[in-house]
């Protein structure tokens, strides 16, 4: 899957946010909502307009970015 699908930023929705395409809910949203131990059932049953593609779409785009953080190591 290729979260690029199914995840949009642009600048005049949510201030540039990656939000689902479509919608205003931004990715950061559901990752906090499963942070705080939603299942991917809760959130579909909250949110009806979303399907589990774009859930997993979320978490790609996470690890993602994620992936590309550079970390340096604190001077000691």
């Amino acid at each position: 899957m290729d979260w690029r699908d199914r995840i949009s930023v642009d600048p005049k929705v949510l201030v540039g946010k990656p939000v689902i395409k479509g919608t205003r809910i931004a990715v950061e949203l559901l990752i906090e909502l499963m942070a705080n131990g939603w299942s991917h059932e809760q959130i579909l049953s909250n949110y009806p307009h979303l399907a589990k593609e774009d859930i997993q779409a979320a978490l790609h785009y996470a690890t993602e970015t994620v992936k590309q953080e550079h970390v340096y190591p604190l001077p000691v």
